[in-house]
């Protein structure tokens, strides 16, 4: 078990800030928080419930936060220093690839997990970049282990799409498709429909099999053939979570043309999904918060034969550091994510990693905070409310009783660039430790 005390705790819940608290941890989870003045002194230590071989660590006024969630990232897939060899987030040889996995193309002993963990990012949502119009699946990750199987919180987490200039780009130079807008939008329809079609063929033969089955056992004399079970198709298998509502796509756009035509799509199909980087939401705000309060309504986003419309969880803004590199960010401002949030929406912030490397997660927050965004909520936008989008609120983004144990003490706030790490707990144990604080003994109490 560890034991934090005397820390100033933003718990990102309903319990707001403890400003003299602590946070006792073990087996992963968090087991107890509340203000330190509750905990026994001296001898009545003895009687606590906590042993000697236990870890207790007086944060002396520290700032203690839960987790910081990236919630898109390429970590991993296009490595540190490693140029074209450690470049592997885009397969750049087919515009439809769903089928691949960021999970294989993650190189697990990446310098820039350490790097994350060390500033106290302890999950990302990390996968293929945008060359592709699908390019694959993303995963979630913990930034703390050691191997990509054993950091997998959910994989896939999502499904990458991507409108706009780069899968242009990509294959338009070389005069194959999609070459313009409407042959990305309509490289996806087609996927989309074929994926439908062959779910179709799925659910027919299931139907004509249970018969099958029903009529042998009763020892029809005229039971039906055994019927013929489809050809796979691997494309579309990746794709049938997606056509039905239960795996999100995640959806690169930055002009607001872009973000419209994935919002018309993932209507007509009835899908689930985020729109990612929205460099020009704030021009349409109050159209996307009109598209996300009815997705609210029940049946919206379970898949295109319900014809109801689709589901937006939410948005994920960023890079907010770097500059206007291509016409389709030329309206780029600080100011994006504030003016979408006050709206209703649900915003989270993001690295879009190694465009901005993963530890500067708080500085994209805090710029965030200096054009206008509430502290509070910019501290959600990479806590609970990442979470809440990507579908993992009740085991992080707060430091909240049974959720798991990922937390970070700050020597004061993480927005202030002057902080620094003192200690980083990941899955309940001590993964970032540079002054030696979990060696220290009890009688810090």
């Amino acid at each position: 078990m560890i034991v934090l005390v005397h820390a100033r705790l933003l718990t990102m819940d309903g319990q707001g800030i403890i400003e003299d608290g602590f946070i006792a941890a073990d087996n992963g989870v968090i087991l107890e928080v509340g203000p330190t003045e509750i905990l026994p002194t001296g001898k009545e230590w003895e009687s606590k419930k906590w042993s000697e071989s236990d870890v207790v660590v007086d944060a002396g006024g520290g700032w203690v936060l839960p987790g910081f969630i990236d919630a898109h990232s390429h970590i991993g897939l296009f490595d540190d220093s490693l140029d074209l060899e450690g470049s592997d987030g885009n397969e750049l040889t087919d515009p439809i690839t769903p089928y691949l996995r960021g999970i294989d193309g993650i190189h697990n002993a990446d310098v820039c997990f350490r790097e994350a963990y060390e500033a106290g990012v302890s999950v990302v949502m990390t996968g293929p970049g945008s060359g592709n119009v699908m390019g694959g699946q993303f995963a979630l990750l913990r930034t703390y282990e050691r191997t990509v199987d054993r950091a997998v919180i959910k994989e896939p987490g999502a499904q990458k799409a991507a409108f706009g200039e780069n899968p242009k780009r990509v294959y338009g130079q070389d005069k194959k498709s999609p070459s313009t807008r409407m042959g990305i939008a309509g490289l996806l329809r087609d996927t989309l429909f074929a994926t439908l079609e062959y779910a179709e063929k799925l659910d027919l033969y299931r139907t004509k099999m249970a018969e099958y089955d029903e009529a042998k056992a009763r020892g029809d004399e005229d039971a039906p053939e055994r019927p013929d079970k489809p050809d796979f198709d691997f494309e579309a298998e990746s794709l049938l979570s997606v056509v039905a509502g239960t795996l999100p796509l995640k959806i690169h756009a930055h002009r607001q043309d872009d973000i419209l035509t994935a919002v018309r799509i993932c209507n007509e199909f009835g899908l689930t999904y985020t729109l990612e980087h929205c460099t020009e939401g704030h021009l349409i705000a109050d159209v996307l918060y009109d598209e996300y309060v009815a997705g609210q309504e029940q049946g919206r986003g379970t898949g295109n034969r319900e014809a109801k419309g689709g589901r937006l969880l939410g948005i994920v803004v960023g890079p907010i550091i770097g500059d206007r590199s291509k016409p389709e960010l030329s309206h780029l401002i600080p100011e994006t994510a504030e003016r979408l949030r006050r709206t209703g929406l649900p915003v989270a912030i993001m690295t879009d990693h190694p465009c901005v490397p993963v530890q500067y997660l708080a500085t994209s927050a805090a710029l965030a905070v200096k054009a206008g965004m509430p502290y509070e909520e910019a501290l959600r936008a990479i806590t609970s409310t990442a979470a809440k989008i990507l579908g993992i609120s009740d085991r992080f983004g707060s430091l909240t009783v049974g959720k798991t144990a990922d937390f970070t003490l700050f020597t004061g706030d993480p927005f202030d660039y002057r902080s620094r790490v003192r200690l980083f707990v990941g899955g309940g144990a001590v993964k970032y430790d540079p002054e030696g604080l979990s060696c220290g003994a009890k009688e810090c109490v």
